[in-house]
C-alpha cells in the first residue's frame, strides 16, 4: 500500500561515530528505522529514504575513545500539524533508543532524533519512483 500524504519527502539521515562499526549492526538499525517510518501513515512511502553515514573524525565530551553517538534527522515537507510531527518524532526516537540499547546496552552513547520541516518554497526535486511503484 502506498502512503500518499501531501507533505512528502520523508528522509531519515543517520549519522554515527565510527567506533560503533564493531558494536552496532548498522544495517539492522537502518532497516528498523525505515520500517518504523514506513508504518507512519503521514509519511509517504514513495518518498521515504533512510540512509546512514559514518563520522570518521569526532570528539565527544571528555574525548574518551569509547564515547559514541548516533544522530538521526528526519526531514519532511510541510503540511503536518505539530501534534502529528511530535508523535512521529517520538515514535521513531523510541525505535532508535530501543535498537541501540538492545545492541549495546552498556555503551557511553549520545542518541538524538530530530525532525526538520522543510519549506516547500525552498525545495526542488524530481521523482519518478511513485510511477514505477504503481506499475509494479
Amino acid at each position: 500500500m502506498l502512503n500518499d500524504f501531501g507533505g512528502g519527502m520523508p528522509h531519515q539521515i543517520i549519522e554515527y561515530s565510527s567506533n560503533l562499526n564493531s558494536v552496532l549492526d548498522i544495517a539492522t538499525l537502518v532497516d528498523a528505522l525505515h520500517s518504523a517510518a514506513a508504518a507512519q501513515e503521514e509519511l509517504p512511502l514513495a518518498g521515504l529514504r533512510t540512509r546512514a553515514y559514518v563520522s570518521e573524525r569526532f570528539l565527544i565530551a571528555d574525548r574518551h575513545p569509547d564515547n559514541a553517538f548516533v544522530a538521526v534527522y528526519l526531514r519532511v515537507g510541510e503540511g503536518r500539524d505539530r501534534a502529528t510531527l511530535q508523535r512521529i518524532g517520538s515514535t521513531l526516537s523510541e525505535v532508535l533508543v530501543k535498537q541501540v540499547q538492545t545492541m549495546a546496552p552498556d555503551l557511553p552513547i549520545a542518541l538524538s532524533y530530530e525532525l526538520q520541516e522543510i519549506d516547500a518554497g525552498l525545495r526542488w526535486n524530481t521523482n519518478s519512483i511513485r510511477d514505477h511503484m504503481q506499475a509494479r
